[in-house]
């Protein structure tokens, strides 16, 4: 109900602002029926959902590919990780009796290069997935704003000068100058 009213308020101002300028018919704004809100609310709940709101079926199994990628490698890196920390601890312990299975492979210091390694790869493929998804959704909006725009060849936009004079200089005789953009759908 707000958002007709708003509509309807917001063309009222427009044809009064443009009522003196204007000499040809009045064209009136519609409002884009595809809502890109919509579309990154539903990629957000569901990441692909955006894009099959927007008829994009083929970016869906894309972004599911890329996000199994970097879950398979956080879960890789993280066991990779905790292979290491625990045979960083064993073999740190000085007692003979606990050894890991790198013992006299990897020194102590090269365990510690190992972990760290693996742990900084396991973030670093945590945070590419959050932006992977965060891209999901800023993707399913930004084609939600342009599903309707027309890329046809039918198109043609005009600029002309244009003279007139403001209502607030009436009295003064004073002449204002501007461009007239007229675009054409043919």
């Amino acid at each position: 109900m707000m958002h007709k009213w708003l509509l309807f308020f917001s063309l009222f101002v427009i044809s009064f602002t443009h009522a003196k300028a204007q000499s040809s018919t009045p064209s009136v704004v519609l409002l884009n029926p595809h809502s890109p809100n919509k579309a990154a609310n539903l990629s957000a709940l569901l990441p692909g959902l955006g894009q099959v709101y927007n008829k994009q079926y083929l970016k869906v199994p894309v972004f599911y590919a890329g996000a199994a990628g970097l879950i398979y490698g956080i879960r890789w890196n993280n066991l990779q990780y905790k292979k290491y920390l625990n045979a960083y601890r064993l073999d740190a312990d000085t007692s003979a009796s606990t050894q890991s299975e790198f013992s006299g492979l990897y020194s102590v210091a090269n365990l510690i290069v190992l972990k760290d390694f693996y742990r900084r790869n396991r973030d670093l493929s945590a945070i590419v997935l959050s932006l992977w998804y965060a891209a999901n959704i800023v993707d399913a909006y930004v084609y939600a704003q342009f599903y309707n725009f027309d890329v046809s060849d039918n198109l043609s936009l005009n600029v002309k000068p244009y003279i007139y004079q403001p209502a607030f200089t009436a009295s003064s005789g004073a002449l204002a100058t501007g461009l007239t953009l007229t675009l054409r759908i043919k």
